[in-house]
C-alpha cells in the first residue's frame, strides 16, 4: 500500500510539473510557428535592430577613389534652378574628365528634351508680339542635346535610367553584357515593368547607363542597394555596377546563380554574386547588396558650384577627381532626392550608390549565412524546452537571473557577429525563445497575486482624475454610488466647425490633431487646478472645487480659458506650415464658463461609475459655449462667474433666455485678464460698448447706430466685429419692426 502511494504521489509530482511546463512549451511552439511564417513585424523588428548595431559601429571609412559632386542648395542658389541647360552639364562632364575622372555618372536621369536649346528658345521668340525678326539664326545652331550627347560620347559618362512598374514601351539602353554561372535568375531578380530612360541622342554613344531606383523596406529606410533588376527579360545593372564596370574598362558582368558552380539549392535559380571586373559582391537571392554604410563624410561631396565656378585650382581638381569614380547628384532639398538609412534620417539618395561601390571596392560586407534559419530553430526548441521544464523547480530570482543572462548572451553573440564577422545573426526570436517561456511561466505562477491586483486596477480605470486615485487609494468605501453639492465653476470647451475639420482628415489623422489639440489644453486645465471630466469628441468638460477644494475656483478658470486661447493661437502658428503636423489651418475653440450650485459624485451604474457633476449651472455653461459662436467671442460666461471677477476685462453682451431655461441670463465676453482691464484700449472698448447696449435697450435705434460707429475701431481691435454686426442687423429689423409692448431686451435663444 505505501509503495502504492509512493508510486501515486511520484506520478502526481511528474504530472503537475508537466502541466506547470505546459504554458512554457505552448510559448515554444508559436515562436516556431512564427519562425516559420517570418511575418513582416519580425522582420522589421530584426531590422530595427540591426539599425541600431550600424548606428553604434558604421563602417570604418577608408579612402577610396569615389566622390559626389553634389548639386546642393548652395549651388542652386548660386547657378540657378535646376533643371539647368544642357551645355551647363556637358561643360560639368569635360570639366570632371578633363580633371582625370576614371567615369562619370549620373544619378539624374535625362528623360526630357532641353527647354534651353536654340531651337526652342527661337521659338518662344517668335511668340513674343515684340519680336522683331524670325530668329533663324539662333534656331540654326546646334540643339544643346546633341552637344550633351557628343560629350557624352567623349567622356566615360554612364547615365541613369529609372525603373517603374508602370507599364510602358521604354526600355533601358543595353551597354553592359551579363555571363552567367548557373541559370539566368530572371525569376527571382525584382522585375520592372517599364522604365523612363535618357533621350536616345544623349544615350547612344555614352559608355555605360544603369539603374538609379532604389527602394526602401515598409518603412522607407534603405537597407539593401538592388545590383541587378530587369525590364522583362532584359537585365539592367544598377547605376552603382556600371560605375564600377566602365571605370574598370571591363566587359560582361558575371551573374553567380545558386545552381552554378558548387553552388546547390532547389527550386528556380536565385542570385547569389555578381562580378564586375576585379571585384566581387555577394548578394541576397534577388541580387540585392546588403548596406553597411559608413558614416556621413562631408569630403565625400564636393559642391557642384565650385567645380562649375572654377572655385578649385587645377591641382586641386585632380587631386579631388583624378583616377576616381564620380557620381552626380542632387542634394539640394527642393529636389527631393533625400532618403533615410539607418543611420541618416535626410541623406542624398546618390550616397547610397557611392557607399554600394565603396563596399565592394573594399570588400566590406554584410551576409546572413544560409545555416542560420535552421540552426536558430534547433536553438529556439533546446532553449524552450530547457526553460519551461527547468523554470517550475527553480526560484524565482534564480530564473529570472537564468532568462536575463541568456537574452543578454544573444544579444552579445548577435552584436559580435556583426561586429567583428559581418554577419546579420538575427536576436529576436532567440529572445523571445528565452523571454517568451520564463514570462509566461512567471505569469502563470503569479496568477493569484495578479487577480488581487486586477480589483484596484479596475476600481482605479472608473476614475478620471489623479487626485482621486489618491484618495480611493487611501479609502477604497467612495468606490460608491452617490454625490455632494457644492459651489463650482464649469467649463465647456469646443472646437469651431469641427465637422468641417473632420471631412478634410482621415480618422487617423482626426486622432492625431485631437492628441495635439488635446493635449496642451488638458496640461493648461491641470495646472490651473481643474478637473478634466472627460472628452467628448473634440469638447471638453471640466469643472473646478472638486475633489479637491480650490476657493478661487472662478478665477482660476477664467485664467485657464484665457491661457488656451492664447495657447491655441500659438499652436496655429506652430503647426499651420508644419508637414509633419496634422493642423487643419487656423483653428478655434469656443469656451462656455459657468459658477454655481452643483451635485458632483460618483455617478453612473453598479457595473461603471464615473466621477462627474450635474445642475442647472452645468446645463447653463453648455448653452453658454453653444452661443459663443452666435457672439463671434471666444469666452463667454455667465453673471454669477462674471460678479466673482469683476477685475477681469469683461463686457455684458447680451440679456439671453436659453433653450430650457426660463430665467434670462446676463452673458458677458471674457476679453482678457485685471492687467487688460487697466488698459486704455479696454476702457475704450468699454465705454463704446455700454453706449451701443444703453441705446439698444431703450430702443432708441439712432442713438445706437451712432454708438456702433463710434465702436467700429474698438471692436476691430479686440476680435468683436461679429458682435457689433450681429446688433447692427437686429436694430435694422427693430427698426423696420419694432419689438412688442412692454419688450425686455431679452434675446430668446433657438439653438443649443
Amino acid at each position: 500500500m505505501a509503495a502504492k502511494k509512493t508510486k501515486a504521489k511520484r506520478t502526481g509530482g511528474r504530472f503537475a510539473r508537466l502541466s506547470s511546463a505546459v504554458p512554457g512549451l505552448i510559448v515554444t511552439a508559436l515562436l516556431l510557428a512564427l519562425h516559420v511564417i517570418h511575418p513582416a513585424a519580425m522582420t522589421q523588428l530584426s531590422n530595427l535592430i540591426f539599425d541600431v548595431y550600424q548606428r553604434a559601429a558604421p563602417r570604418p571609412y577608408i579612402d577610396t577613389p569615389v566622390r559626389i559632386v553634389d548639386i546642393d542648395d548652395a549651388t542652386l542658389e548660386k547657378l540657378g534652378q535646376w533643371p539647368w541647360p544642357r551645355t551647363d552639364i556637358a561643360r560639368l562632364t569635360q570639366t570632371l574628365t578633363d580633371a582625370g575622372a576614371a567615369v562619370v555618372a549620373y544619378d539624374i536621369v535625362f528623360s526630357e528634351p532641353d527647354r534651353t536649346s536654340p531651337a526652342r528658345i527661337a521659338r518662344i521668340l517668335q511668340g513674343n508680339p515684340a519680336a522683331r525678326g524670325d530668329y533663324a539664326d539662333v534656331a540654326a545652331l546646334t540643339d544643346h542635346d546633341v552637344l550633351l550627347g557628343q560629350t557624352f560620347g567623349k567622356t566615360p559618362s554612364v547615365l541613369g535610367v529609372f525603373l517603374t512598374h508602370e507599364p510602358n514601351p521604354n526600355r533601358p539602353p543595353v551597354k553592359a553584357g551579363f555571363a552567367y554561372s548557373g541559370s539566368p535568375p530572371y525569376t527571382a531578380v525584382r522585375n520592372y515593368n517599364g522604365a523612363l530612360t535618357p533621350l536616345p541622342v544623349l544615350s547612344k554613344d555614352a559608355a555605360g547607363a544603369g539603374f538609379v531606383t532604389v527602394g526602401g523596406d515598409g518603412d522607407s529606410i534603405i537597407r539593401s542597394v538592388p545590383l541587378l533588376s530587369r525590364v522583362g527579360n532584359q537585365m539592367v545593372p544598377s547605376l552603382a555596377l556600371e560605375a564600377l564596370r566602365v571605370a574598370q574598362g571591363a566587359g560582361a558582368l558575371q551573374v553567380k546563380s545558386s545552381n552554378g558552380g558548387n553552388e546547390s539549392g532547389g527550386g528556380a535559380p536565385s542570385v547569389v554574386a555578381i562580378k564586375v571586373g576585379a571585384f566581387q559582391a555577394p548578394t541576397d537571392a534577388t541580387g540585392a547588396l546588403l548596406m553597411h554604410y559608413a558614416a556621413p563624410r562631408p569630403d565625400r561631396l564636393v559642391p557642384a558650384w565650385k567645380v562649375m565656378a572654377g572655385a578649385y585650382s587645377p591641382d586641386e581638381m585632380k587631386w579631388l577627381f583624378e583616377g576616381r569614380i564620380v557620381f552626380v547628384g542632387t542634394g539640394a532639398s527642393g529636389l527631393r532626392d533625400l532618403v533615410s538609412t539607418p543611420i541618416a534620417d535626410r541623406e542624398p539618395g546618390v550616397v547610397v550608390h557611392a557607399q554600394a561601390i565603396e563596399q565592394i571596392m573594399h570588400q566590406q560586407f554584410l551576409q546572413r549565412p544560409d545555416w542560420w534559419p535552421g540552426f536558430e530553430r534547433l536553438l529556439i526548441l533546446v532553449l524552450g524546452l530547457a526553460i519551461a521544464f527547468s523554470l517550475p523547480r527553480a526560484r524565482a530570482l534564480i530564473g529570472g537571473t537564468i532568462a536575463v543572462v541568456g537574452v543578454v548572451a544573444v544579444a552579445a553573440a548577435s552584436w559580435f557577429a556583426f561586429q567583428r564577422q559581418g554577419m546579420l545573426l538575427d536576436p529576436v526570436y532567440l529572445m523571445l525563445g528565452i523571454a517568451g517561456p520564463y514570462s509566461v511561466g512567471t505569469v502563470v505562477s503569479f496568477y493569484r497575486e495578479e487577480r488581487a491586483r486586477a480589483y484596484i486596477r479596475n476600481a482605479f480605470d472608473r476614475y478620471l482624475s489623479p487626485e482621486l486615485v489618491a484618495r480611493i487609494a487611501r479609502d477604497p468605501s467612495q468606490l460608491e454610488l452617490g454625490g455632494e453639492e457644492r459651489d463650482m465653476t464649469v467649463m465647456f470647451c469646443d472646437i469651431r466647425s469641427f465637422s468641417s475639420i473632420s471631412e478634410s482628415l482621415g480618422p487617423q489623422e482626426i486622432i492625431r490633431f485631437l492628441i495635439e489639440f488635446l493635449t496642451p489644453m488638458t496640461d493648461i486645465l491641470l495646472a490651473r487646478k481643474a478637473t478634466v471630466d472627460k472628452y467628448i469628441g473634440d469638447a471638453i468638460l471640466a469643472f473646478w472645487n472638486a475633489p479637491l477644494t480650490d476657493p478661487d475656483h472662478p478665477r482660476n478658470a477664467a485664467l485657464a480659458a484665457l491661457d488656451m486661447v492664447k495657447r491655441l493661437d500659438k499652436l496655429n502658428a506652430e503647426n499651420r506650415d508644419d508637414p509633419a503636423k496634422v493642423w487643419p489651418g487656423v483653428v478655434r475653440i469656443g469656451v462656455g464658463l459657468n459658477t454655481g450650485s452643483c451635485c458632483v459624485g460618483n455617478m453612473g451604474s453598479a457595473q461603471r461609475l464615473s466621477y462627474s457633476l450635474i445642475g442647472d449651472t452645468v446645463n447653463l455653461a453648455s448653452r453658454i459655449e453653444g452661443l459663443t459662436k452666435l457672439y463671434g467671442v471666444s469666452i463667454a460666461i455667465g453673471s454669477e462667474m462674471a460678479s466673482r471677477i469683476g477685475d477681469f476685462a469683461l463686457i455684458e453682451i447680451d440679456l439671453v433666455r436659453v433653450v430650457g431655461r426660463e430665467a434670462p441670463e446676463r452673458l458677458y465676453a471674457l476679453m482678457g485678464s485685471p492687467e487688460t482691464a487697466l488698459e486704455q484700449g479696454f476702457i475704450d472698448l468699454s465705454t463704446a460698448w455700454k453706449a451701443v447696449l444703453t441705446a439698444y435697450r431703450a430702443q432708441d435705434w439712432k442713438g445706437a447706430d451712432q454708438a456702433l460707429e463710434g465702436l467700429a475701431p474698438h471692436a476691430a481691435a479686440f476680435g468683436l466685429k461679429k458682435l457689433a454686426m450681429l446688433y447692427a442687423d437686429r436694430i435694422d429689423a427693430f427698426r423696420k419692426a419694432p419689438p412688442p409692448k412692454g419688450w425686455d431686451g431679452v434675446f430668446q435663444a433657438t439653438g443649443k
